[in-house]
This record gives C-alpha cells, sequence and structure tokens, in this order.
C-alpha cells in the first residue's frame, strides 16, 4: 500500500530481527560479527551474508541510509560519520585527481573549504561562481569538469536553487549533479526526483533533529552509492551504530518537528521584516507547498551593538549548529564562514550584522518577543 510522507517516515524500520519480533530496531553497538566457520566467512565476501565488521557495514546504519533514501525516493542511500563526510564521499564517488568541480558560491563555509583546500590537495578544482545566472555556469565548465555542486536551499542567506535548471546543464554537458538538501530536508524538497545524481544531508541537523547525535548520509543511484559506500569504508568515515540508532529514532518525528517550526520561521521572518533596526530579512517564498523551511537569516542594522544583542537572548543559545526542537542562533561571520576571506564574505553578503536563526519548536510568540527584546536591549 502507498503510504504518504508522513506515514512512511515513522514506519521506517528495514531490518529483520530474524524470530524476535521487537518493536523497533535494536542497537547493534558491536565492532564484529561472528562466524562459524571459514566457509561461513567466505560466504561474506561473496556477498551472501551482510556483516562482517561495523566499519563495513552495521544493521543499524544500513537502516538509516535506506529510511533516508526511500523518503528521497532514491534507490539507496549510505550513512557516514557526518554532514561533511557524506559530501566528501559524494563527491569521491564522481571525482577524482584532475577532475574539476564548478560550485555556487553561497554554500555552507565548511563545504566551501572542504572544496577550495582539502579537495585542492586530492588534485580536485573547484571554481565557485553565483548560480543564479545559468550562462556563467555554462561558462565555468571545463573539459575535465565532472560534477555541479550547490544546496537546494542555501546556507546562510536562504536562496532556493533552480534544480531543474542545474540538472538539465549537467545533461547537457553530461555531469553529474549533487545538492545538499540538508536546510529543505526530504519533508519540503525531493532533488533526486527532480533528477540530481547525489542528494546529501548533515542528519545532525533535522533529520536527527535533537541536537545529540553528528551524522551524515547521502542518497543516489545505486551505482554511485555503491562508489561512495566504498569511499565510506576504505576511509574510515562510518557512523556508529549508536548514533545512527539515534537519527533513526529522531527521523520518526521529522514531519511533525518541520510543520510546526517552518510555521513559527515564518511568524518570525513577518514579524521582523519591518522592524527599524532589521535591516534585512531573508526567508524563502514558495519553497513547498508544506512550508519554506525553519531557519531566518536577518542582517540587523548598524545601531545594534552585535556583541550585546547575543547577551540579551536569554533562553535562546548561541550555537554553531541548527536544527534542534529548541531556538538557537549562529554567527556566520565568526563560525560557520570565518574560513573565506573578506573579500569572498563580502561577495555572498557576510558580515558582523548577520544572524542566522534556526527556529524551534517553542510557542511562537515567546520566539518573538525574545528576538525584538534582544535587539532593543542591544541599541
Amino acid at each position: 500500500m502507498e503510504k504518504s510522507f508522513e506515514t512512511a517516515i515513522v514506519h521506517n524500520s528495514l531490518i529483520n530481527t530474524s524470530n524476535i519480533h521487537s518493536k523497533t530496531t535494536p542497537i547493534y553497538q558491536t565492532s564484529a560479527f561472528t562466524f562459524q566457520s571459514l566457509e561461513a566467512l567466505e560466504e561474506f565476501y561473496q556477498g551472501n551474508i551482510p556483516y562482517l565488521y561495523s566499519r563495513t557495514g552495521n544493521p543499524n546504519t544500513d537502516e538509516l541510509g535506506q529510511a533516508v533514501a526511500r523518503l528521497e525516493g532514491a534507490p539507496d542511500g549510505v550513512a557516514t560519520s557526518s554532514g561533511l563526510s557524506a559530501i566528501l564521499a559524494g563527491i569521491l564517488a564522481v571525482a577524482s585527481a584532475g577532475d574539476h568541480i564548478v560550485a555556487a558560491d553561497d554554500i555552507y563555509g565548511g563545504t566551501h573549504h572542504l572544496l577550495k583546500h582539502e579537495l585542492k590537495e586530492l588534485g580536485i578544482e573547484t571554481t565557485f561562481i553565483p548560480f543564479k545566472d545559468a550562462s556563467m555556469i555554462r561558462k565555468a565548465i571545463q573539459s575535465n569538469t565532472k560534477l555541479l555542486y550547490s544546496e537546494t536551499v542555501t546556507n546562510p542567506f536562504l536562496r532556493i536553487e533552480n534544480v531543474t535548471e542545474l540538472v538539465r546543464i549537467a545533461k547537457e554537458f553530461q555531469l553529474c549533479t549533487m545538492v545538499d538538501n540538508t536546510f529543505a530536508t526530504p519533508y519540503l524538497l525531493q532533488p533526486f526526483i527532480d533528477g540530481v545524481d547525489i542528494v546529501a544531508h548533515s542528519a545532525t541537523k533535522y533529520i536527527g533533529g535533537h541536537s545529540d547525535v553528528t551524522a551524515g548520509v547521502i542518497v543516489g543511484t545505486e551505482t554511485l552509492m555503491a562508489k561512495a559506500r566504498q569511499k565510506v569504508v576504505n576511509l574510515g568515515t562510518n557512523l556508529s551504530p549508536f548514533e545512527a540508532w539515534l537519527t533513526s529514532r529522531g527521523l520518526k518525528t521529522l514531519a511533525l518537528r518541520m510543520e510546526r517550526q517552518a510555521t513559527n520561521a515564518q511568524l518570525l521572518a513577518e514579524s521582523l521584516t519591518n522592524h527599524s533596526n532589521v535591516k534585512r530579512v531573508y526567508y524563502p517564498e514558495n519553497l513547498s507547498t508544506k512550508g519554506n523551511g525553519a531557519i531566518v537569516t536577518i542582517e540587523l542594522g548598524e545601531a545594534v551593538d552585535i556583541h550585546q544583542f547575543f547577551s540579551s537572548l536569554g533562553w535562546v543559545k548561541l550555537v554553531p549548529t541548527l536544527a534542534g526542537v529548541e531556538t538557537t542562533v549562529s554567527y556566520p561571520f565568526g563560525t560557520s564562514h570565518r574560513s573565506l576571506t573578506l573579500e569572498e564574505q563580502e561577495s555572498i553578503g557576510i558580515n558582523q550584522w548577520v544572524i542566522r536563526i534556526s527556529v524551534g519548536i517553542e510557542d511562537s510568540a515567546d520566539i518573538i518577543k525574545q528576538f525584538k527584546r534582544a535587539i532593543e536591549a542591544a541599541l
């Protein structure tokens, strides 16, 4: 029977527990699996037995990767130790030394650093350009380009990527596409269904949802995921069974959390839009029929003392991450995008007054009051 997203997300257990009918998947908290004979051991290498060593595979990590893949409409998925390691595995499934990537210039700072510095040392070059202009994407493609990389909703300014156009360009030049869908989640967007080859998630964020795990997931075609899985195994970027179990548990409430958080974010964005000491509010429009996401980015006016603002937020915590059930703020200038040069920060609009707000599930009126009080206290 076909299930709606909200029903499928709750019933995502895929692991056969044999004759023990547990309501939830047990935690396979083991480093290795045992064999009764050399013949049985050989069965693993012939592909007839699934598990040998938890770095090469574990029921809990497999369950998480497959559950997210199903929600994205993809054939296969791989869980990893973090969002950045998921991105790394996805890229290395496509590109190697001597290859070239074209990436959006307004992506998460950690990914920007990975592409610009770490992958460059491996012989993979990246050109960063504004993806708002399709002609610039075409001009940046070289004979050795293998991948177009972006985010469905960019971090921190929440530009909605034109995935359809990106896929069209990629097919025109016979390239792969990869997007980070962390901010939107499969609840709001499913870019694989729109033709994207690899979709990445920092499952630390909305997939886990409770700020108690660090995890990543990539989903895509079976061929690309087989390559990505081998990178995870050989580079040792696998996820632990316990964190995979926690993340799978958090995933079951994704629809409930995102519905409430997106509603709260919409109300907060609307309340701050005409505030005299808020220079600009960034919040997507028409992202999805289910909402526009749970992140609001604001640029405060120069009359606001930024240090006093953060000190006046009360129960709203300053953190270098997002997507827990609590409302939090982060400071791109000093955390997520601090590795960018001043010129790079300025080119995408990051300055010391830019605040990224991760809206939680609290009462919306309380959230709005807290930010207005903090702004007034910092004048």
